[in-house]
């Protein structure tokens, strides 16, 4: 497929998966003409690319791991394959997610308590 339709089928324009390509996310093949090809796997590894950006991820990130991903929800790196650097990354990253998984539960905690206070609060006051 062209890069238009890649680009109709995942919601990414076109600019951006060109950005990917410079940044050795993705490697489409060449046409006689010039054109960039993709087939259905760089269709996952659109997906693939915007849901760990999303996560929060790096493209350096990525672009370490990306070969290894074998769909989303599953990661085979070969034996040896993890760098040091990788890996001090991707723990860092994994710290910053805890951390933040931990803030929201304290907020939505802090919420559910309000919610709570604030219910009983007007049925004290409805039933006056």
């Amino acid at each position: 497929m062209k890069i238009g339709e890649l680009s109709r089928r995942t919601g990414v324009p076109t600019r951006l998966l060109r950005y990917y390509e410079e940044q050795e996310l993705l490697h489409p093949a060449r046409s006689g003409n010039g054109y960039r090809e993709y087939g259905e796997a760089d269709l996952r590894d659109v997906q693939q690319i915007r849901g760990l950006l999303d996560s929060g991820l790096t493209t350096e990130m990525i672009r370490a791991i990306l070969p290894y991903l074998s769909g989303p929800d599953e990661i085979l790196p070969p034996a040896g394959s993890l760098t040091a650097e990788t890996a001090a990354l991707l723990q860092a990253h994994i710290d910053r997610i805890q951390a933040r998984v931990e803030c929201l539960a304290r907020n939505r905690d802090r919420l559910r308590t309000y919610l709570a206070a604030a219910d009983g609060a007007d049925e004290g006051a409805v039933t006056a």
